[in-house]
């Protein structure tokens, strides 16, 4: 029988009827729940400074007062990584809840990814004067695999890896071994599917017009994992959204890098995914490879980087940014000087449409925004000298908002460390500390690489061109890591697949997004996939956080790649894909 997990959060602020409908919904063995984006840590850091018994998820805590007696009832494992900065805080908080209800639950709770007070001990380069707040590893799965092998009812992680929360009770349900590395770089492949919740059932689907009911939210996703590995995609019945192959596609390619994605337990090969609609709402993942566990552990650092701050002008009509320039002028003299501050960024978003039909079609938008280790100087010094151009300034100048304080923002930076540094450790629900023993490593350069089995495919299409949106013919999805921003991209059908690979490479994307022209642009090809990945390094600069971009995640740049005018072929255009 395969392992039935669902994933009731994307992240921390998702549906928190989530779990209940899961539950409800149909059959599962595992509810899990992601809670840990780059950005979290931080946001946890402050929650924690403000509150030291804090740190964690508080949102799970609601939700199992709501459903833990339910999951209990129905034989259903929990594991989530709600435990934020303060696993050991929110297991005994899950603790007292479960006595509060009358309820016999067994927690356990994994840690061991707090490197902070190591730091030092471990040599982390780190850029000279910096004071991390935050330094935690990526753990894998079998910290909770030992967990549930102790007899956990629920499992409350820190970091650990998004997709080791499939990893783990996959390797626990079926026994398997360390170096099992294609069976576990199959539940990484599932695990990575089902962590960002809803973005596998359509949500921010590109070809969002084929979902079924826009009004209805989607179902959150199910993965049924088998004991080689494979699994099926899928929702529980009568749910919204969809589970096609285009759905799942754009979920394989979110933030991935390079096809060899490394977790802390394997390195997946996604270039070896096979994917197939397999009936309504179940998409098959079969055939993934896997490669032995990388020597090197991924720590998220996080320091305090400063403070920020920023105010909008609308600019409206004729001369958007002359009126721009005026202002910037006048708004800097004011300010004494753009020297005066560690960064200040100017930029005109969005444009006035000629001729507008309405006056909502006559703007754009002038963003101003100041850093400084000084939060003095970008509180409300500067939003007040924002707002006091209202009356002295180009004509139509009004801002957006009244004047705001300034805002603390965190500066991200990964790190590697030797993976055998990183000591995993199970408190069992009897509160005993086991240390989990770290997954085998082979020696760089004896372990035998997966070959990849070539894919016979046609040629691009030939006939006619015609200048259309690159989205008119494909799909794409983007998101951020670290600094960087991933953007996949995908066919719909193998001709589809054999134009994009020719004719979209490095120097076409950065003609096509200018913004990257002198950023490092590194493309990777997942046929199996009909697809291509690209990583733009260093275009998010120093992380969400920080960014001083109008889409600081990079989360809309697939949809403006796909909004570029392109010669496509036009037997690529308006047919029916082939593969969702």
């Amino acid at each position: 029988m395969p392992l039935r997990a669902a994933n009731c959060s994307g992240f921390y602020g998702d549906r928190l009827s989530a779990p209940r409908e899961l539950l409800e919904g149909g059959g599962i063995d595992v509810l899990t729940g992601d809670y840990l984006a780059e950005l979290t840590m931080l946001l946890l850091w402050r929650a924690r400074a403000a509150d030291p018994a804090s740190g964690y998820a508080r949102t799970f805590l609601r939700q199992m007062q709501d459903v833990l007696g339910l999951a209990l009832e129905r034989g259903v494992k929990v594991v989530a990584n709600a435990g934020g900065l303060n696993p050991a805080g929110l297991a005994a908080e899950l603790r007292a809840l479960a006595d509060r209800l009358g309820l016999r639950a067994r927690v356990a709770h994994v840690e061991g990814d707090d490197l902070l007070p190591r730091l030092a001990e471990l040599q982390v380069p780190l850029p000279a004067g910096v004071a991390p707040v935050t330094a935690n590893a990526y753990l894998g799965g079998w910290g909770i695999a030992e967990a549930l092998a102790a007899g956990a009812d629920v499992v409350v992680c820190g970091r650990v890896a998004d997709a080791s929360l499939v990893v783990g009770p996959a390797a626990w349900r079926f026994g398997w071994a360390r170096d099992d590395w294609d069976r576990l770089a199959g539940a990484v492949v599932a695990g990575h599917v089902l962590e960002c919740g809803t973005q596998a059932t359509g949500g921010n689907y590109a070809f969002f017009h084929e979902i079924p009911d826009p009004a209805e939210p989607p179902g959150f996703p199910v993965a049924e994992v088998s004991s080689d590995g494979s699994a099926v995609i899928t929702k529980h019945p009568g749910t919204g959204g969809l589970v096609s192959v285009g759905t799942v596609t754009a979920q394989l390619l979110y933030e991935i890098g390079a096809p060899a994605y490394a977790n802390p337990d394997v390195v997946a090969r996604f270039d070896t995914v096979r994917i197939e609609q397999a009936g309504p709402d179940r998409v098959r993942l079969s055939g993934v490879r896997g490669e032995p566990a990388p020597a090197c552990a991924k720590v998220a650092v996080n320091w305090l980087g400063g403070f920020r701050n920023t105010m909008t002008l609308v600019l409206t009509g004729l001369d958007a940014h002359a009126k721009a320039r005026f202002a910037e002028a006048a708004l800097l003299a004011r300010l004494g000087g753009r020297d005066r501050f560690q960064e200040v960024d100017v930029r005109v978003v969005g444009c006035a449409r000629p001729d507008p039909r309405g006056q909502d079609e006559a703007v754009a938008e002038l963003r101003v925004t100041v850093k400084d280790p000084d939060p003095a100087k970008v509180g409300r010094a500067f939003s007040n000298a924002v707002v006091e151009l209202a009356l002295s300034s180009y004509p139509g100048c009004y801002p957006t908002t009244p004047p705001s304080g300034e805002t603390p923002y965190g500066v991200y930076w990964p790190v590697l460390v030797p993976a055998g540094a990183v000591e995993q450790v199970v408190v069992t629900p009897e509160l005993e500390r086991r240390v989990v023993a770290p997954s085998p490593v082979a020696p760089a350069g004896t372990a035998a690489p997966v070959v990849v089995e070539a894919r016979g495919l046609p040629g691009p299409p030939g006939g006619p061109t015609r200048p259309l949106p690159l989205g008119a013919a494909f799909g794409a999805r983007s998101g951020d890591k670290g600094g960087d921003a991933c953007v996949g991209v995908w066919a719909r059908s193998p001709e589809g697949y054999a134009w994009l690979a020719r004719h979209l490479d490095a120097d076409r994307f950065k003609a096509l997004v200018p913004e990257a022209a002198d950023l490092e642009v590194r493309r990777y090809e997942l046929p199996n996939l009909l697809a291509l990945n690209f990583v733009v390094a260093g275009l998010l600069g120093e992380g969400v956080s920080s960014s001083t971009r109008f889409d600081p995640q990079a989360k809309g740049l697939g949809e403006y790649l796909r909004a570029k005018i392109v010669d496509l072929p036009v037997a690529l255009v308006g047919h029916r894909a082939e593969r969702g």
